[in-house]
């Protein structure tokens, strides 16, 4: 288990002076960098072998979100490596040691410039010593789209959306889901299926669907494929 301490930035809180759902997401995968860095098998490791880890979903549930000022722990903990495949928990405690927010991944470790799966190599996986997962409702990967959806506006990538591996940083798709939404909504349950890398200058065309309490947002390219879904459950 490995873990940091932290305390809700001003920066990271919304109208209600609770922590964002998005800025959540980031303190998630700050953890899991700050992790592989540590223990020196990091993007500056990966990157001279062309090797990145690439996100294929979230799985995020949310108890509460802690206030403005709020003294919190973050942690992570990889429970499996399988071949290229990492699947990594995260969790978010108050200062009671309370957990207010759980959350698993699963990663793809990629050669960036063949874009092919490489499983991970022997120092990757003896360094992160996989522990037993954290217990939560474990939802699967696919997200399915209930009915049919509305074409919303398109959005072009901007310079603001990527990240080191020069694609759509996997909290953008998020931030931009969350725009296309018809209401505020408090989300209880976070999930992302990532299906394919956007780049600088793409364009995204959302198409918003809703079924009940579940609000879903499907990124997609001009041909109708999505690059990411996001799903969000009060």
């Amino acid at each position: 288990m490995y873990t940091f301490e932290s305390r809700i930035r001003y920066s990271e809180s919304d109208e209600n002076e609770r922590l964002t759902l998005t800025a959540l997401l980031d303190y998630y995968q700050d953890c899991s960098t700050f992790q592989s860095d540590d223990l020196g098998i990091g993007m500056a490791y990966l990157k001279p072998m062309n090797l990145a880890w690439v996100l294929n979903s979230w799985q995020i549930d949310i108890e509460r979100y802690p206030a403005e000022g709020e003294h919190v722990t973050i942690g992570t903990i990889p429970y499996m490596i399988r071949g290229p495949l990492g699947y990594r928990n995260y969790f978010m405690e108050d200062k009671r040691g309370k957990r207010i927010s759980v959350a698993q991944t699963v990663w793809t470790l990629l050669n960036m410039e063949k874009g092919t799966p490489v499983s991970a190599p022997a120092e990757v996986v003896d360094a992160y010593k996989v522990e037993p997962k954290l217990e939560m409702e474990y939802l699967p990967r696919k997200i399915m789209l209930p009915g049919e959806g509305t074409m919303l506006e398109p959005i072009n990538v901007a310079k603001h959306h990527l990240d080191a591996n020069h694609h759509v940083n996997n909290g953008q798709y998020v931030r931009m889901a969350m725009e296309m939404l018809e209401e505020d909504i408090e989300v209880r349950r976070l999930r992302v299926e990532y299906k394919a890398q956007a780049r600088l200058g793409d364009g995204i065309y959302p198409v918003y669907y809703k079924n009940g309490s579940v609000y879903v947002v499907s990124l997609n390219d001009k041909e109708s494929n999505p690059y990411a879904v996001v799903e969000f459950t009060v």
